[in-house]
């Protein structure tokens, strides 16, 4: 099997995703350009209905899967949308679906993945850790494993974002993609450079978590030791397997940014864009109003919003973002 999306596969997955999934929109963000010198747009995922893309690239390797193959339910780990992504897929299929997420998950995507009817189990370890668990446990019951960026079915559900965009902003020049795991950005990279090679796509990566820009430096994968970032859903040691060579490939630049950045682009979104997002979708607002990425006055930039799936209460008093 390939392990990396086609545009062919991209188009398929759109298909197959849009009687269960949202087109959602792009919005001009005009409030928010002063600051960040150049014409704003924002593809707000905020708005997709887990919450998050990350439903995109799980419903797309469900429905993909033959029914046998998932009959005795699906597992995966995630850091928290993956999971409610995959647990609306299991729900619409019927399937039992397990979860195991770190002990560090807000409790608010702990509560949701309950909500959709799965099994979650909390397991106090890495990334690595969380996926060896996984293996196990798929092993012994026979359950399909979803990974959450290194499948390329679940790429390519991710990569129907950068379609999208092209059809809603034909003439874009920039789009800007949080780096977690890698999945995102390789599925909206592939898009977007196999329909319209001219637009630059640039990933936002935390500072705390560098690992895509220090393996490009070094033109390898390189581990990190893992930090704590403000942005959780972001936080990875290790490149994926699968997503590095596309990265390389597609991927025109990639910046770092800081944790402070990450919560000046929050209140940015909540204040004049009035949406609220969680950390790791405020990112590439947050590399804007660093320069972190240069821009030019007439320049369309589109910045993806990943999800908003952290509680209002706790974004509001431990990061202050109405202040």
């Amino acid at each position: 099997m390939r392990n990396h999306p086609t545009i062919q596969d991209i188009r398929e997955a759109q298909e197959r995703l849009k009687p269960h999934i949202r087109h959602t929109p792009l919005l001009r963000a005009e409030k928010i350009e002063k600051a960040v010198g150049c014409q704003l747009y924002l593809k707000p995922e905020t708005l997709q209905i887990t919450g998050a893309f990350k439903i995109r690239g799980a419903l797309n390797k469900v429905l993909s899967l033959p029914r046998e193959e998932i009959a005795n339910g699906v597992i995966a780990s995630s850091s928290g949308n993956h999971a409610q992504g995959l647990s609306y897929a299991a729900r619409i299929l019927g399937v039992k679906v397990i979860l195991v997420l770190p002990v560090t998950t807000p409790k608010i995507k702990i509560a949701n993945t309950r909500a959709l009817g799965a099994e979650v189990i909390l397991f106090d370890g890495d990334t690595a850790a969380r996926w060896k668990k996984v293996y196990e446990i798929a092993e012994e019951n026979n359950y399909a494993t979803i990974h959450g960026f290194e499948d390329p079915l679940v790429m390519a559900g991710q990569g129907t974002i950068g379609c999208e965009i092209l059809e809603d902003l034909d003439d874009v020049d920039t789009v800007i993609v949080p780096v977690g795991g890698g999945g995102l950005i390789s599925g909206i990279a592939t898009a977007i450079k196999e329909t319209k090679p001219s637009v630059r796509v640039v990933g936002a990566e935390p500072a705390l978590t560098p690992k895509y820009f220090h393996s490009r430096i070094n033109k390898e994968r390189t581990s990190l030791p893992l930090k704590n970032t403000i942005a959780d859903g972001l936080r990875i040691s290790v490149p994926g397997q699968n997503p590095y060579p596309i990265i390389e490939k597609y991927v025109d630049e990639i910046v770092l940014v800081d944790d402070e950045d990450i919560i000046a682009g929050m209140r940015s979104l909540a204040r004049d864009a009035k949406l609220i997002t969680e950390p790791a979708a405020s990112i590439g607002i947050g590399a804007l109003l660093a320069g972190s990425i240069k821009v030019r006055p007439d320049e369309k930039v589109c910045a993806v919003l990943t999800g908003g799936n952290w509680d209002l209460c706790d974004l509001a008093e431990i990061y202050k973002v109405f202040e």
